[in-house]
């Protein structure tokens, strides 16, 4: 196995609608606003080559929006996600399966492209099966008004309709190991309705895509919870029981939306589980 990060595209939220009722007077000393009181954030993905099997792990926000869409997030730097696939000398047709945390437009939003005429959308990815579960499919093909922005049809619709769609098996508990993809799946629904974080054994570690659980180092201290989280107090409770699981084990965790920092590390402190190192994604695995 071998596992690559591929760095989609940078963009710009809110300070304010990212750590919901943490004072910015707090949350600015990790994650530092501009005057218009907007943060870094990158979309991170990663890629797992395991035999015949090349796994995408998200997709970022893709390309297909309208100017004015995109001008709503500020994106900044060069990155895009052809671009890093090339930089492993991969290509889209070449990904074999496209797992997708949860469907916010910023995490499958690379799943989903123009045709050739640009008079419809069809996948991004020609060969893959694309990877949701059914409870967060209908979660998001009926949206409630807090996320209706969130789940773009026209990120969604086209994978159903191209067929390549498929959903994990539900599960009675909170965790359980795909023998299609080869990794271990923690269920978590603070932020949204059954969000799918990925446990990747690597090279003897435990490597966690942490998605919107964890969004950025900032966001460690049990507290620091999204505006955008649709059940707040939930949160709280699955961040806490993954901090200790992740302090007690060693886990790294990858980092999909922090600008600044790939992977980070936790301890246990007398203030509770907090941040113990960064490192860079090639600093881990040599």
């Amino acid at each position: 196995m071998k596992i690559y990060p591929i760095e989609t595209g940078n963009f710009k939220l809110d300070g304010g609608a990212m750590f919901g009722v943490v004072p910015k007077t707090l949350w600015s000393r990790t994650n530092p606003a501009d005057a218009n009181n907007l943060i870094d954030m990158a979309m991170r993905c990663l890629l797992i080559e395991d035999g015949d099997k090349l796994i995408l792990i998200d997709s970022g926000l893709g390309n297909k929006q309208s100017e004015k869409f995109f001008s709503y997030y500020h994106l900044w730097g060069d990155h895009s996600l052809h671009k890093s696939l090339e930089k492993y000398g991969f290509h889209s047709d070449d990904i074999t399966d496209v797992f997708m945390t949860h469907l916010h437009f910023d995490h499958c939003g690379g799943c989903v492209k123009w045709n050739k005429d640009k008079t419809g959308y069809e996948p991004a990815f020609k060969n893959a099966v694309f990877w949701s579960n059914q409870a967060h499919w209908d979660w998001a093909i009926h949206p409630n008004a807090r996320e209706k922005a969130s789940f773009l049809k026209e990120n969604l619709l086209p994978m159903e309709e191209s067929g390549q769609l498929q959903f994990i098996a539900p599960v009675e508990s909170k965790k359980l190991v795909s023998e299609a993809l080869g990794f271990e799946i923690l269920f978590v629904d603070g932020h949204t309705e059954k969000q799918m974080l990925p446990h990747i054994s690597y090279k003897g570690k435990t490597l966690v895509f942490m998605a919107d659980l964890i969004p950025t180092t900032g966001h460690i201290p049990l507290p620091y919870v999204m505006g955008y989280d649709t059940r707040p107090l939930l949160t709280l409770e699955e961040k806490a029981s993954f901090l200790n699981e992740a302090a007690d084990n060693d886990y790294l965790l990858f980092l999909e939306h922090d600008a600044h920092h790939e992977i980070c590390t936790l301890q246990h402190t007398e203030k509770g589980v907090r941040l113990a190192n960064t490192y860079s994604f090639n600093e881990v695995f040599q």
